[in-house]
C-alpha cells in the first residue's frame, strides 16, 4: 500500500524567525547599492556631508548648485569628461576573451579528465588546484619580466593571458566536477549508436551540460569582470578596465567633483551584474546543484 508523501511544516516560530532572518538580510544588501544610487545624483557636498547626513535625502546643495534635487553631473564627467566609455569597452573585451577561453578550454580538458582511467588525471587536478590557490599578485609578478621585455606590457591581450591563466583551474575543476556527474553510459549509447567520441560529446553530452557551462562561465566572468589588481599592474592609465578606472577617481578626491565621478562610475559597472544575475538565475541554480543528485 502506497502511501503520498507529505510535507512537514515548519513551527509557526521558526517560519517567522527565518522570514525575519531573510528580511534583515534582504534589507543590510540591497541599502548600500540603494544609497550609492541616490547619491549620484547629487553633489558632492550633499553625498559626504559632514554637517548632517540629511543632506543626502534632502539635496540642498544640489538644489542651490544645479538647480533641482537631482543632477546627472557625476554620470556626465565620468563618462563623457573621463570617457568612463572606454573603460567599459576595454573590460567587455577582456571578460569576452576571457570566458571564451577559459570556457573551451576547460570544457575539453574537463570532459578528458573525468573520462580518463589513468592517474595522472587526479594528480593534474591536484596541481591545478595548488597553483589556484596561489596569490594571484605573485602569479602577476613571474609575467611581469617577459613581457616587458617583449614590450608586451600595457596591452589588453596579456591581461587576457593572465586572467586566464589564474582562472584556469577553477574552471576545470568546476567542469571536471560536472561531466563526473554525467553518467558514462551516455557516451557509451552514442557510440553504439554510431557515433565517435567526439559527436558524442557534441551531441550528447554537451546539450545536458549548459547549466554547468554557464555557470562556470559566469564566475569566470566575474573573475574577469571584477578584477583590479592584475588590471591595475599590467595596463596602462590610458588603457585601463573599469575597477581600475574607478580606483583613479578615488585617487583624486582633492579635485572637487572627481568623487562623485567614482560614485556615479560604481553605479554604471554594478547595475549590469544585477541583470546578468537575474537573467541567468535559473541556470546558475541548476548548475550549481547539479552535484546533489548523481544521475
Amino acid at each position: 500500500m502506497s502511501h503520498s508523501p507529505t510535507q512537514r511544516k515548519l513551527p509557526g516560530y521558526l517560519s517567522a524567525l527565518l522570514t525575519t532572518f531573510l528580511v534583515v538580510w534582504l534589507i543590510m544588501a540591497a541599502v548600500p547599492f540603494l544609497w550609492t544610487l541616490w547619491g549620484s545624483f547629487k553633489v558632492e557636498g550633499d553625498f559626504f556631508s559632514k554637517a548632517d547626513w540629511t543632506n543626502a535625502l534632502t539635496g540642498e546643495l544640489t538644489i542651490s548648485e544645479t538647480g533641482g534635487a537631482f543632477t546627472g553631473q557625476g554620470y556626465y564627467g565620468a563618462w563623457v569628461q573621463e570617457e568612463f566609455w572606454r573603460a567599459v569597452m576595454n573590460s567587455a573585451i577582456v571578460c569576452f576573451f576571457v570566458v571564451t577561453i577559459s570556457l573551451t578550454c576547460s570544457t575539453l580538458a574537463g570532459y578528458a579528465l573525468s573520462r580518463s582511467t589513468y592517474n595522472y588525471a587526479f594528480w593534474f587536478l591536484i596541481a591545478a588546484l595548488i597553483f589556484r590557490a596561489m596569490p594571484p599578485i605573485t602569479l602577476v609578478s613571474g609575467y611581469l619580466l617577459p613581457f616587458f621585455e617583449w614590450n608586451l606590457w600595457g596591452h589588453l591581450s596579456t591581461t587576457i593571458i593572465v586572467l586566464v591563466a589564474i582562472n584556469q583551474p577553477f574552471s576545470l575543476w568546476m567542469m571536471t566536477s560536472f561531466f563526473r556527474n554525467i553518467p558514462k553510459d551516455l557516451d557509451e549509447s552514442a557510440m553504439v549508436d554510431g557515433c565517435n567520441r567526439i559527436q558524442a560529446f557534441r551531441h550528447v553530452i554537451l546539450p545536458v551540460m549548459w547549466p554547468g557551462v554557464i555557470t562556470t562561465g559566469l564566475f569566470s566572468f566575474l573573475l574577469a569582470y571584477n578584477d583590479f589588481a592584475v588590471t591595475a599592474l599590467l595596463l596602462e592609465k590610458d588603457n585601463q578596465t573599469m575597477i581600475p578606472k574607478i580606483a583613479s577617481f578615488l585617487g583624486t578626491t582633492q579635485t572637487k567633483g572627481n568623487v562623485m565621478f567614482a560614485v556615479a562610475a560604481v553605479i554604471s559597472a554594478t547595475a549590469p551584474l544585477f541583470v546578468l544575475i537575474l537573467f541567468f538565475q535559473r541556470q546558475i541554480v541548476s548548475g550549481l546543484t547539479a552535484g546533489a543528485v548523481k544521475g
